[in-house]
């Protein structure tokens, strides 16, 4: 079992800059792009922020993969 993140999904569906993220969140550009690349991996505080700044349920930010 894998979980995806889906925060580059969700932002580009509800058509949030990466800036405005960061500037939402207090998150780095850097740092939430590349949790949207899958080159780092977010802390729960870091996905509740996330989904603050997205206007989301957190359980949106996540797919289980079998």
């Amino acid at each position: 079992m894998h979980i995806q993140i889906l925060v580059k999904e969700v932002r580009a569906q509800k058509n949030i800059t990466l800036a405005r993220l960061s500037e939402k969140t207090g998150i780095s550009k850097t740092h939430i792009n590349d949790i949207e690349n899958n080159l780092k991996e977010p802390s729960l505080s870091m996905m509740v922020r996330l989904a603050k700044g997205l206007d989301v349920d957190i359980s949106e930010l996540y797919k289980v993969i079998w």
